[in-house]
C-alpha cells in the first residue's frame, strides 16, 4: 500500500508543506479564540492562553524562517499573524 492510498472513509490529508503547517497552527489559534469549533467536541470555546500560545509559536516560526520563505509564504504568515493578533486583542479587551 502506498502512502497516498486511503483505506478508510476519511478524506486524504493535505500535502505537507510550510503553508499547510502554518495554516494548521492558525486553525488551532482560531479554535481557541472561539472562532471555529474545536475538532474534539464540535463546540466553540474560548481559551485565550492556548490561543496566545499558538500565536507565539507562529511568531517564533516567523523569526526562525526570516529570509528563508518565498514571497507567498511570507505574505501568508504575516497576514495570519496580523489577523490572529487583532482577534486576540479584541477578545482580551472584552475579558
Amino acid at each position: 500500500m502506498t502512502q497516498n492510498q486511503n483505506t478508510d472513509a476519511t478524506p486524504p490529508l493535505p500535502e505537507v508543506c510550510f503553508s499547510t503547517f502554518i495554516l494548521s497552527l492558525a486553525s488551532s489559534a482560531l479554535a481557541h479564540l472561539g472562532e471555529v469549533p474545536l475538532p474534539e467536541s464540535g463546540r466553540t470555546e474560548k481559551n485565550l492562553s492556548l490561543a496566545k500560545h499558538s500565536i507565539d509559536v507562529l511568531e517564533m516560526l516567523r523569526l526562525k524562517t526570516q529570509s528563508n520563505l518565498d514571497e507567498q509564504e511570507n505574505r501568508l504568515l504575516e497576514g495570519l499573524l496580523y489577523e490572529l493578533r487583532m482577534k486576540y486583542v479584541i477578545l482580551s479587551e472584552k475579558s
